[in-house]
């Protein structure tokens, strides 16, 4: 053996330093990593065909291996490293010559981007990236940074540490809305690190509160880095699960474990959400802390006023907390009390198919010893006795066809059940009412007549929804009666809006707010999966761009509005009316609301071309589509050149080699934080990007064939693979801030600046690792 290692291990060191080697070259990475599995795999076939990398494999025709296979022991579990004592058998690491390898990495390279570039079933969720990147870098060209540091700044400036917290919220609310790491480094780098240095901060809390704050976009949804690792995740898990399955002596995942092997970017949107909160939240506690002891360093910082009506601590509590959460708590009580509910009536016209038992009972002796295992021996007792209930029943009841007469009774009955107010009605008049609450606390000396106007049509709107409209009346008739007071109602608004238009804080922060909720809360509440979400959200920040560069050059941004308020309104009439006119009979209302959902649809897709001809006559769409061209390009042709890369590896057995060591632990955590160690320590020296599509690929199917919670297992990962931008020497914050930094801050300062953080995220992993409901409870509870 060359240098006493094995010819894999030998192949591996080859891999890594062809692809160390060329990430330092400062060739482009996207295709560095392409170039190091060709130079690798040249290197690798010369060595082995000079008879130089010897693999010691275990000799499968020895006396002692078949004596194992006869124990009871499965040939895929025996390897070199639980059963270091067999004989083995030295053999070339390309059996078959390098030839045939190169012949079929050629083939799967092939496929491999055929299935998951080109046409598999992850290109529509990889098309989110493009969206996404393209939302990013258009909210941050439309200077929303500026007016956020800015505002956030007066807001928490005041406080020990203020300008640091400032920060830490700035960099949560870009991640939500942009996730563009390097954009959100660079805007806060320019626009707060001077003004932290001038007001005494020191350069390393200054510095690292930056860097770390902008990482937040790499675990904070929409994160790309979730879409790129879930589509991965959700694979891996897929394949892993069903090889525990058989491995198990069962037929395939589903039986084996009583729900399907299956997990979604949306579902990993969900689990991020609390994790990349709590990060935050240390980060700010952090700042906060470091503050109180080293007052000379990061001091309370009064800036200038942003204007505006005074407003005292009793105006703010009433109207800012007190009426708001009357509002909430009223409907929430209401509904509760069945005052508030649903009023639909819509019948299925097919029953429920009956119930099947929890678990699946007809297996294999070998399988159900299995499940007792994993599931407990009551659980399986439940799912027998359930199965027996079912069979005695005659079998699960089947779907059957209702008849008209059975379809009126239950019209009949839901019309007596329903609520007095429908949910769709109280919502409604629960927002008017906070903005009429909101707008009175940001100018409570105005004159309240407006307002009050406003909150009489919001009564009268919920008097008439009780006394006046019955569940069975049409979407048309119920509109009609309640115009009047939704007119008096949005009148209100219409002088309430004016008013919160001219608060600094909620000007700046409600528009990017209501397209982060848009988005999120389409994917989150299961609306809708993370494409169509990313394609709203691009169109909405090109919206708000459009509007933004309107204003500054003064002029009317009101198509804009309106365009805004036409999406608004083809959703409502959406969710009110049935707009589907292919049906054979379609009513009169419903035609009138077609033509004018039609119609809002129409004056917003004229207010989006409307928006890029702005921002493409402002000289920002050209810049923007290079850019999304230019990021969108570099992740896809690493997504390629990292198949590649793992074709080599996989081609002279280095995988097998991996996996066979991971699992030659028998507890399940010493693997996976050998994982997660290992994943750090690389973050040290390479990006998350080839991490994901080079490191995952090769021990996922370890990590994920376990019993593991998979959302668990991927937020875990993304919340390590966060840290790679912080890590020295290649950590890509610290390139981005020491690229905008004055001359006063060295890289020294940078440094000692993020390692502070740096132990952050490890204790950020660390409760995570020891509770992890924080990242399961919110899909689990929205499931």
């Amino acid at each position: 053996m060359l240098f006493g290692l094995d010819g894999v291990e030998i192949g591996l060191i080859i891999v890594f330093l062809c692809l160390f080697g060329g990430i330092l070259s400062g060739f482009p990475v996207a295709f560095a990593i392409g170039g190091a599995g060709i130079v690798s795999f040249a290197i690798i076939a010369g060595l082995d065909s000079a008879g130089l990398l010897i693999h010691q494999a275990i000799d499968t025709s020895s006396e002692a291996y078949n004596a194992l296979v006869a124990g009871g022991a499965r040939p895929e579990s025996i390897s070199i490293f639980r059963y270091p004592e067999l004989p083995r058998s030295g053999m070339p690491v390309f059996p078959q010559g390098w030839e045939t390898a190169l012949d079929r990495n050629i083939s799967f390279i092939v496929n491999r981007i055929n299935e998951r570039v080109l046409a598999g079933a992850a290109i529509e969720t990889l098309l989110a990236v493009l969206m996404f990147v393209m939302m990013g870098i258009t909210l941050e060209r439309s200077k929303i940074a500026n007016d956020l540091l800015t505002t956030m700044a007066r807001v928490f400036g005041p406080l020990p540490g203020g300008l640091a917290v400032s920060v830490v919220v700035v960099g949560a609310f870009l991640a939500a809305s942009t996730g563009i790491v390097g954009a959100t480094v660079v805007t806060m780098g320019l626009l707060s690190l001077p003004t932290m240095l001038r007001n005494g901060y020191s350069p390393q809390i200054a510095t690292g509160v930056i860097a770390a704050s902008g990482t937040l976009g790499q675990i904070i949804p929409p994160s790309i880095v979730i879409v790129l690792l879930g589509t991965l995740a959700g694979d891996l898990y897929s394949v892993a699960q069903e090889n525990r399955a058989q491995l198990a002596g069962c037929s395939d995942a589903l039986t084996y474990l009583g729900e399907p092997a299956v997990v979604s970017v949306g579902t990993l949107f969900q689990a991020a959400l609390l994790p990349g909160i709590l990060l935050a939240l240390l980060y700010a506690l952090y700042a906060f802390g470091y503050a109180l002891v080293n007052p000379s360093k990061a001091p309370a910082v009064q800036l200038a006023d942003g204007g505006g009506e005074p407003i005292t601590r009793a105006e703010r509590f009433t109207w800012f907390a007190g009426v708001p959460v009357a509002l909430v708590a009223g409907s929430m009580l209401l509904s509760s009390l069945g005052v508030v509910g649903s009023q639909g009536l819509r019948v299925d016209t097919f029953t429920d198919m009956g119930e099947t038992a929890s678990l699946r009972t007809n297996v294999s002796d070998e399988c159900r010893a299995s499940m007792i295992e994993l599931h407990g021996q009551a659980a399986w007792d439940d799912a027998v006795a359930e199965q027996k209930a079912i069979d005695e029943a005659g079998g699960v009841e089947q779907s059957v066809r209702l008849s008209p007469e059975r379809i009126v009774e239950l019209r009949a009955e839901k019309a007596a059940n329903a609520a007095p107010i429908g949910t769709g009605v109280a919502t409604i008049m629960v927002m008017l009412g906070l903005v009429l609450a909101l707008a009175r606390g940001v100018s409570p000396s105005a004159s309240p007549t407006p307002l009050l106007v406003g909150a009489l049509g919001i009564v009268l709107g919920l008097l008439a929804d009780i006394l006046l409209i019955p569940a069975t009346m049409s979407s048309g008739a119920t509109w009609l009666i309640l115009a009047i007071p939704v007119g008096l109602a949005l009148y209100g608004c219409a002088h309430g809006a004016v008013r919160l238009a001219g608060n600094e804080l909620i000007r700046v922060v409600f528009p990017p707010l209501v397209l982060i909720v848009a988005v999120l809360g389409s994917i989150l509440g299961g609306i809708t999966n993370p494409t169509p979400a990313a394609a709203l959200g691009a169109g909405g920040a090109i919206m708000l761009a459009a509007y933004r560069k309107l204003r500054d050059q003064d002029r009317s941004p009101r198509i804009i509005l309106f365009s805004t308020l036409a999406i608004v309104l083809a959703i409502l009439i959406g969710i009110n009316f049935d707009l589907r006119i292919n049906m054979e009979e379609v009513g009169f209302e419903s035609w009138v609301a077609f033509i004018f959902a039609y119609g809002a649809y129409l004056y917003a897709l004229f207010g989006l071309l409307f928006a890029c001809w702005v921002l493409f006559a402002g000289g920002v769409l050209s810049p923007v589509v290079r850019e999304t061209a230019k990021v969108t390009s570099m992740v896809f042709t690493i997504l390629i050149g990292s198949q590649l890369l793992n074709l080599v590896v996989i081609s002279f057995g280095g995988e097998h080699y991996i996996q066979q060591f991971l699992m030659s632990f028998d507890n399940e955590f010493k693997v996976f934080l050998i994982v997660m160690l290992v994943l750090f320590f690389l973050g040290f020296v390479l990006d998350f990007l080839e991490i994901i599509y080079i490191v995952i690929p090769i021990v996922g199917p370890v990590i994920y064939g376990g019993s593991f919670d998979p959302k668990w297992v991927t937020i875990m990962i993304a919340v390590n693979l966060q840290t790679s931008f912080l890590t020295p020497p290649f950590g890509f914050a610290l390139f981005y801030l020491r690229g905008v930094a004055p001359r006063g801050v060295t890289t020294g300062h940078i440094y000692a600046g993020v390692f502070p953080f740096v132990l952050i995220q490890v204790v950020g992993l660390a409760i995570l690792w020891f509770f992890p409901d924080i990242v399961t409870i919110l899909p689990d509870l929205m499931g």
